[in-house]
């Protein structure tokens, strides 16, 4: 049930590796999408808008927490690449003792200063009562969070990128019947969303736990294995700290963004809100693409294959650019439509709010081709073991994202906020592809008598590292 990287053509691998894990994603943007579509349906725009609202910070939580669980994975598919399964298994076990710490300590800070947040974000009064009754649920659910997108980690570091769409779909079924369930039989507003996303979150979790104790006999641990290692939670700490901050450092500039926006009105965060949700549901295949190439980069570093890094990296590209080809010229006919899935036509303000959604849209659309860099390249890094770099990045992208919130939404509205993400793209590209390249060349130096050769497939053995090493 497991895959091997680190042999075969590139191009080959990383499409077989990423479908699963794109459909698991689009599983996942679903139940997302249904969220948002079942409130702006039922509930109106103005409880549209109050979900919207939290977004940022809900970025800025939940995406630490699912960054911190990707970094945690990487040091597991390394010593999978390097066929080292007795330190996979103590990474893996270290990896769950650290992350019922985070969860504990994230969900009490989190609910304790979750009203005091939103205020600092001048969350429009006539939306703040929802917003609250929905991100104070989300922050409760943050150890169901940590316990999904732990184990889907773990597994993907294995090479199997399929069963965890399993357990997405399970979570998108519950998810969709219990949002009819809650906000239509029992009248829960936007509280019975978020309700329905933690629970369906936190029964796949458990699914998948169950899964993997009965079906992975590799992650079947002896009672050393199992032991509070300090050095492997060091290890896991310098690869999972940096990726969460630098999901958190991203969203500073959301949430300062935001704000910007809540200045703007009530209609104008629900048009951004409508437009995100569509443009993430587009955006999965470059997700999927960083996810696979996190794994694949993993691997061939613990495999000291460091002449197939490139080549990775090369072909993700390109499928990167194809879609953002498609994805563009679809939403340039279809984006009026795809805005009209979360409003109801017959409220008095349902024409503006489509046009604006429209517009916000195809801007995201135009520049998806940094989009795609920015997901391939940064998850490459953080693969071959040099995470800090990713909170650079995230520095760059806050940067572009709060000059424009501070300096920009003021003076030229909500156009400007259109153009924040695309900025904060195009500023972390220019620093992660020379980083890459530095990055590769690193590891050369640090591994002298690895293969350099550009070479599709490699017939030998893979060399095996001089010492372990964690940038």
């Amino acid at each position: 049930m497991t895959r091997d990287l680190t042999a075969g053509s590139p191009m080959r691998l990383i499409i077989g590796f990423a479908l699963p894990t794109l459909f698991g994603m689009l599983f996942q943007q679903l139940y997302n999408l249904v969220d948002t579509m079942i409130v702006g349906k039922l509930l109106g725009s103005a409880a549209l808008a109050a979900v919207g609202s939290t977004g940022s910070i809900n970025f800025f939580v939940i995406g630490f927490c699912m960054g911190m669980c990707s970094g945690f994975a990487i040091p597991v598919a390394q010593r999978m690449g390097a066929n080292e399964p007795s330190k996979m298994r103590r990474y893996t076990a270290n990896a769950a003792y650290l992350s019922v710490i985070f969860a504990l300590l994230l969900t009490v800070v989190t609910g304790l200063l979750c009203r005091q947040i939103l205020t600092l974000m001048l969350t429009p009064a006539d939306i703040f009562d929802d917003a609250y009754a929905y991100i104070f649920v989300i922050f409760m659910g943050i150890p169901a969070t940590f316990l999904y997108n732990l184990l889907a980690g773990v597994i993907r570091s294995l090479g199997d990128s399929k069963t965890p769409v399993y357990f997405l779909a399970l979570s998108s079924c519950l998810n969709i019947a219990l949002d009819f369930i809650l906000i239509l039989a029992f009248h829960t507003g936007v509280a019975g969303a978020a309700i329905a996303t933690v629970t369906s979150q936190g029964i796949s979790g458990v699914a998948c736990l169950l899964y993997m104790r009965k079906k992975y006999p590799i992650l079947h641990m002896t009672r050393e294995e199992r032991r509070l290692n300090l050095h492997a939670c060091r290890v896991l700490c310098a690869m999972g700290l940096p990726m969460g901050l630098q999901y958190s450092i991203t969203a500073i500039g959301s949430i300062v963004l935001q704000s910007a926006v809540n200045a703007l009105g009530s209609l104008y965060v629900a048009a951004v809100a409508a437009g995100a949700k569509v443009y993430q549901l587009l955006a999965c295949p470059f997700d999927a693409m960083g996810s696979t190439m996190a794994t694949y980069c993993g691997q061939n570093v613990g495999a000291c294959r460091l002449d197939r890094l490139g080549q990775g990296i090369r072909a993700c590209t390109l499928l990167g650019l194809g879609y953002s080809i498609l994805g563009l010229g679809a939403m340039l006919v279809f984006a009026p439509q795809c805005s009209l899935l979360f409003m109801d036509p017959k409220e008095l303000d349902a024409a503006l709010l489509m046009a604006l959604t429209t517009q916000y849209i195809v801007i995201q659309s135009a520049f998806f081709f940094p989009l795609a860099l920015v997901n391939i390249v940064r998850f490459s890094i953080q693969g071959m073991g040099f995470s800090s770099f990713a909170i650079l990045a995230g520095v760059l992208e806050m940067a572009a994202r709060t000059g424009v919130g501070l300096a920009l939404v003021p003076m030229f509205g909500y156009t400007a906020a259109c153009f924040a993400s695309p900025a904060a793209w195009v500023c972390a590209d220019l620093f992660l592809i020379p980083a890459s390249a530095f990055c590769i060349s690193r590891l050369r130096r640090l591994y002298p008598n690895a293969p350099v050769q550009e070479a599709p497939v490699l017939s030998s053995a893979p060399l095996r590292p001089a010492a372990h090493h964690s940038t």
